[in-house]
């Protein structure tokens, strides 16, 4: 019986990894665009709300993600602009761009979940509407949308992490401009052959003179 030796596909490992590749690409990108939509639209939500006495009544205060803190939508556009600097970046640079990435959305889920108990906003409005500087908010409540600009992050942070992982395997930007902003030069028609028919047909329709003159 003759010894039957298996051979490897070199080219289903490659259609494998480039299959990866555009998988893991298409969830970053959703992951990415999405987690910074989510909080930024989060950020301009009602946050927390209580009362201050003002004149021997209350007066009813809310406060906004952006007055809680602004570190969640800045984040998130850093997070963004990160996402779309992967693809002008190659190797080391690559990297560190997804390592961005990732720390943004970590940043957010911090930044986020910290403010979602805090009240130093409605204190400071309370002392404005009061004239007391000394005043505070009273009947504190919180909203869920603080936890909705985490999960924006939590998104930001998993896209980075894609990025690190698969980031090798997605494609770049064109590198058909040099460095310094010219294009390249585009090669020549092929030399045209006399004895070739489909050749001198080509270079008529190019406008052309076939012979040369």
């Amino acid at each position: 019986m003759d010894d039957v030796t298996a051979v490897p596909a070199p080219r289903s490992e490659a259609a494998g990894s480039a299959r990866t590749g555009r998988l893991s690409l298409a969830a970053a990108l959703l992951c990415g665009a999405l987690g910074a939509a989510v909080t930024l639209l989060a950020t301009r939500q009602q946050w927390s709300r209580g009362t201050a006495a003002v004149a021997g009544g209350t007066f009813p205060l809310t406060a906004g993600g952006s007055d809680v803190t602004g570190v969640p939508a800045a984040l998130a556009v850093v997070g963004l602009a990160a996402l779309v600097a992967v693809f002008a970046v190659r190797r080391t640079g690559r990297l560190a761009v997804a390592a961005l990435l990732a720390l943004s959305g970590a940043g957010t889920v911090a930044a986020a979940l910290l403010g979602a108990s805090d009240s130093a906003a409605l204190d400071e409005k309370a002392a404005e509407v009061s004239g007391d500087t000394s005043a505070t908010v009273t009947a504190l409540g919180h909203t869920a949308w603080p936890y909705v600009a985490a999960a924006g992050g939590v998104l930001l942070l998993l896209a980075g992490l894609l990025a690190l992982r698969y980031g090798r395997l997605w494609p770049a930007m064109s590198g058909r401009y040099e460095r310094g902003g010219a294009p390249r030069p585009r090669r020549g028609p092929a030399p045209v052959d006399p004895d070739r028919p489909e050749d001198l047909w080509k270079a008529l329709d190019r406008g052309e003179d076939p012979t040369g003159a």
